[in-house]
């Protein structure tokens, strides 16, 4: 979704919030959380509180109206009632008969809910320096994993990942062989925007970054002599990343034609560019994540950013058996994120040695 259509989206859900949902969204741009995670926070509280009052836990007319008492005063079994809800209903879109949305899903809303919760208990101040009320429903409802061995996952993973060779193979795909089959307006917006998109692609390969912090980099982050670039971690934590060596010449080419194919103003920051209705523009998230599954899809298999960045963490695991140095890469507080990685490149060792 590009960042104009995100903020509109933002705007609609927060102008139909309750007060004290608005002073949580002020506050959380602070921190600063993404607009895309507030955006799904948005929709998360705009799907709950419409419950609420369909239910008739809350006897407002509209969600504006929910008050905090509703809140302060919700049971344990309300949430879980809704949670059933939510695990019961027919998926939507879909021909399929299932029902419920993903584990993944209900983690999320209850993510998004807790974040609510945690503000109105613990981090807002009211005139005497006390939080809204101390009472955390929230705080008795656990996430659930989902059924899946980290083996598993590994094994699944594993074949949409670009490892060892792959990595410059498909740099060099884009490069030079996706152009081939194009039609002539298709091969003229490749050509505009080439060096971008080599630079994107090989930055989250040869760093590890998040989407959210590739496409939020200022031309002053990025540092090519000392090969670094300050990125905006989860949580607002600043972090100075290193990048490595293939992909800094991607990087140089891409900004010696940035300010000629982009024509930014001297007030655009964003390092990577894009144009819309003639103007340079930072580029959004959905426009990456379309971008990287067409050249993935024509080159292998369609894989999402999230995937070039498993790739570098299982290559850097590879190269230094370091699951501390694989974390630190990543941005990760710990190494428990990172077992992923031992367990493909463990499933890799199986392989060359089954061909001995």
């Amino acid at each position: 979704m590009r960042r104009e259509k995100l903020i509109e989206h933002i705007e609609k859900y927060k102008s139909e919030m309750p007060w004290y949902v608005k002073e949580y969204y002020q506050s959380k741009l602070t921190v600063p959380y993404s607009f895309t995670t507030m955006y799904e926070y948005l929709k998360e509280f705009h799907r709950f509180f419409s419950w609420l009052i369909e239910q008739g836990i809350s006897d407002a007319d509209k969600i504006s109206d929910i008050s905090l008492d509703t809140l302060e005063h919700l049971k344990k079994t309300d949430v879980e009632l809704y949670i059933n809800m939510l695990q019961e209903r027919p998926k939507q879109n879909t021909h399929s008969n299932e029902l419920g949305v993903s584990q993944r899903t209900i983690n999320r809303m209850i993510t998004a809910i807790s974040s609510l919760f945690r503000y109105l208990t613990q981090e807002v101040e009211n005139d005497e320096g006390e939080p809204y009320f101390y009472r955390n429903v929230m705080k008795k409802i656990a996430t659930k994993k989902e059924r899946e061995t980290l083996a598993s996952r590994a094994e699944n993973i594993k074949s949409k990942l670009f490892l060892g060779d792959e990595t410059q193979e498909f740099l060099d795909f884009i490069d030079n062989e996706y152009e081939k089959n194009l039609s002539p307006r298709a091969l003229s917006f490749f050509k505009k925007n080439k060096e971008r998109d080599l630079a994107i692609n090989a930055l989250i390969l040869a760093s590890g970054i998040r989407l959210s912090e590739a496409i939020n980099i200022d031309l002053d982050n990025l540092n090519l002599r000392t090969q670094r670039v300050d990125v905006l971690r989860k949580g607002g934590k600043r972090d100075s990343v290193n990048i490595a060596s293939f992909g800094i010449p991607y990087l140089q080419q891409y900004l010696e034609v940035r300010t000629m194919r982009y024509h930014p103003e001297k007030t655009d920051k964003a390092l990577f560019l894009t144009t819309y209705k003639g103007k340079a523009n930072r580029i959004d998230a959905s426009s990456v994540e379309k971008m990287v599954g067409k050249y993935s899809k024509e080159f292998k298999v369609k894989v999402s950013p999230h995937k070039l960045r498993h790739t570098l963490a299982t290559r850097l695991y590879e190269e230094t058996n370091s699951q501390v140095l694989v974390s630190h890469q990543l941005g990760h507080a710990s190494t428990q994120v990172t077992d992923l990685y031992t367990h493909i490149v463990n499933e890799e060792q199986k392989n060359a040695l089954d061909n001995l």
